[in-house]
């Protein structure tokens, strides 16, 4: 498990279901989307998870934050792997 401080947020990586690196469609702006599943229920009850015990939201970060984020996650050192090298 491993944190991640984002101006006055915090996040836990564990949550953290999908990151979207490229720009929205239609946007010019900067950007870099994460997709957070957090627990629905208390923790106890995740034995038995079915699809609805989590609630899924979409946090987007701009200009300085997408850049940070964008090079953390392209970061080897921080366990992504990248499948489609560019040569």
């Amino acid at each position: 498990m491993a944190f991640i401080k984002i101006k006055n947020l915090v996040i836990n990586t564990n949550y953290i279901a999908a990151v979207r690196l490229e720009n929205q469609p239609f946007s010019e702006e900067n950007s870099v989307s994460l997709l957070l599943a957090t627990p629905a229920f208390p923790l106890t009850h995740l034995s038995s998870a079915k699809p609805d015990a989590y609630h899924y939201e979409w946090l987007d970060f701009t200009d300085r934050e997408a850049d940070v984020l964008r090079d953390y996650f392209g970061n080897f050192n921080n366990g992504v792997t990248d499948l489609m090298l560019q040569n």
